[in-house]
């Protein structure tokens, strides 16, 4: 779970750069190569989050330091 919450920290750092690319530009196509690139993050970031939520539903049945058997 840390993992995955460390790597959507990651990309919403990335996401952040972007967004300040992108109002930085005056350049439709530069614009348009910056909006695939947050869209793509942001489903990535999501990808994250849900693995995240997966790993700690996974942990709250059965924690990890819980006895095998």
């Amino acid at each position: 779970m840390e993992e995955s919450l460390n790597r959507a920290e990651d990309l919403l750092a990335r996401l952040e750069q972007a967004r300040t690319r992108l109002e930085a530009t005056d350049d439709p196509d530069q614009a348009i190569d910056i909006l695939q690139e947050l869209a793509e993050l942001a489903k990535e970031v999501e990808a994250e989050l849900q693995r995240a939520k997966r790993a700690a539903e996974t942990e709250a049945v059965a924690p990890p330091d819980a006895p095998a058997g």
